[in-house]
């Protein structure tokens, strides 16, 4: 069920401590598990510190602390007054944001945090995706290897979409959305106009 090698310790920051443009390509595929819930990730969106739409834009803060510690932490932040959502940090200042999942395993668990039974809509965006995983701030800032978060690394690449980011203002045409190319459990699908990668 869980598929490749857990990442961990200098394993773990080796994978992060890169450009968060790749990390976030290699990260599908991954598992990505809170406790005994989780999947596989469908897709993720890029952030950097130059990059007007990131939260680190401006620097350090006491909201995006964590998304400044070592590769491989967690970021939790809130959106709308109501959504979590969740990134993992890569360089200083850059992270990824995981934006969809594809439920394996706590199904059940995800089901009653979601009250629906819809499993392609259990984690098809980064809110539900936090909802149904039971993410919220009191798991921010933490590594990715400490409990209850696990990641393991997929059993192969996988083929890729690319497209803009969703639900942006600021660099909004920056194609930093990456998907499992033919996911039905992605949050939205690719314009037609993105890119597939092999």
């Amino acid at each position: 069920m869980i598929g490749g090698p857990a990442l961990a310790g200098d394993a773990l920051t080796a994978f992060f401590a890169r450009d968060a443009e790749e990390v976030a390509r290699s990260l599908l595929g991954c598992r990505f598990m809170v406790g005994m819930v989780g999947g596989l990730i469908v897709e993720t969106e890029a952030y950097f510190p130059d990059d007007a739409a990131s939260h680190s834009f401006r620097g350090p803060s006491k909201r995006n602390a964590a998304m400044f510690g070592e590769p491989g932490n967690v970021y939790v932040y809130h959106i709308y007054g109501m959504h979590w959502c969740v990134n993992f940090v890569c360089r200083p200042g850059s992270a990824v944001l995981i934006r969809a999942l594809e439920p394996e395993q706590g199904i059940a668990e995800m089901a009653e945090r979601r009250k629906l039974d819809a499993l392609p809509a259990l984690c098809s965006g980064p809110g539900k995706l936090c909802q149904a995983l039971g993410i919220d701030l009191t798991l921010n800032d933490r590594k990715l290897d400490c409990p209850p978060y696990a990641l393991f690394k997929g059993a192969a690449p996988v083929a890729t979409m690319v497209g803009p980011r969703i639900g942006i203002t600021k660099n909004a045409d920056a194609p930093m959305r990456f998907g499992v190319a033919g996911s039905r459990y992605l949050s939205k699908p690719f314009p037609k106009t993105s890119v597939s990668i092999p």
